[in-house]
């Protein structure tokens, strides 16, 4: 707990430091996206949004969504800056302690669905939570990380992927890659299906072993790789052809992102649970997925290869 308890935390400066870099974080990778998209490439939408007196939870941010774009169908990212008066239970199943305790939570979360299915999925998220009881000092610790989702997968792609994470991580020591890494392929397991979501990437949560400062340089480090991680193959791919069978392949897998998001997803219990604001907690979700019944891709085929050969726990580097 003392590590948590950095005296380089100061409630006042510190929360208008971090509220600082995490806007401009956000600002940073739309306006990139929106660069990608072209002037007429989408419609991109900025929505400030405040929680009004007297709701469970108080607090503010900024939605900033691009939908139907000539690259991304739906690229949501969103800052929250909120304050409640009970941490809820998704928050403190690792922290009991704290049960019943106020906290102070923000963060950036995004979710890009592209429209060209050789276009990965890619999810993102850097937070900070603040908890403890009136009078004393808070608890804080950092959470985050970012993981790839193809459809139609390529080694290189994945290996890119997991070099810039675990770039961005080396200057805080070589053990954090490798559990990070393996923390991701742990949490973005569909238990239901047996099935890894994707290819994986990293994740932490409930991190504060450096000591304030030190944690905090390293979450901005993962928030501040996201871009050189994800655009590169987005480059790549998005000009690939593709017909109507990769895009129903696309929709379907989609489906396994919906299922996760609503079935195992921390940060959308802790959003729902908190008494968040709903629109912007499921911006996550795809404008469009499927599902089939007990589906079987043929041996061989570049779908049948992505379950086999990519959404399997392995070593990209």
């Amino acid at each position: 707990m003392s590590q948590a308890t950095s005296p380089a935390f100061n409630p006042d400066t510190t929360v208008a430091h971090v509220r600082g870099y995490l806007v401009g974080l956000q600002a940073r990778i739309m306006d990139a996206l929106e660069a990608i998209e072209g002037p007429e490439g989408a419609c991109s939408t900025i929505d400030p949004w405040h929680k009004p007196e007297g709701e469970r939870l108080q607090g503010d941010g900024i939605t900033r969504i691009i939908e139907g774009g000539r690259v991304f169908e739906r690229a949501g990212c969103g800052f929250s800056h909120v304050r409640g008066p009970q941490l809820p239970p998704s928050a403190t199943q690792h922290r009991p302690e704290l049960a019943g305790a106020p906290f102070e939570a923000m963060g950036v979360s995004l979710v890009f669905h592209p429209r060209n299915p050789y276009v990965p999925t890619v999810h993102m998220n850097v937070r900070m939570i603040a908890a403890g009881q009136p009078g004393q000092t808070p608890v804080c610790w950092f959470g985050g990380g970012m993981d790839l989702t193809p459809y139609y997968a390529f080694e290189e792609d994945a290996v890119h992927f997991h070099r810039s994470c675990h770039d961005a991580l080396a200057p805080f020591g070589q053990d954090k890659y490798p559990r990070f890494k393996q923390w991701c392929d742990e949490y973005f397991f569909l238990k239901h299906r047996n099935e890894q979501r994707g290819v994986g990437g990293i994740f932490f949560d409930d991190f504060a072993e450096l000591g304030f400062e030190q944690s905090l340089a390293m979450t901005q480090a993962v928030g501040d790789a996201f871009l050189g991680a994800y655009l590169p193959i987005v480059e790549q791919r998005q000009h690939t052809s593709y017909g109507d069978r990769e895009r129903d392949f696309q929709l379907y897998r989609r489906g396994r992102y919906v299922e996760f998001n609503l079935v195992w997803d921390r940060g959308t219990h802790f959003g729902l649970q908190s008494g968040g604001r709903t629109e912007s907690i499921l911006l996550s979700m795809p404008p469009q997925a499927a599902w089939a019944y007990q589906r079987q891709d043929e041996p061989g085929s570049p779908e049948a290869e992505l379950t086999q050969r990519y959404l399997v726990r392995r070593d990209w580097l």
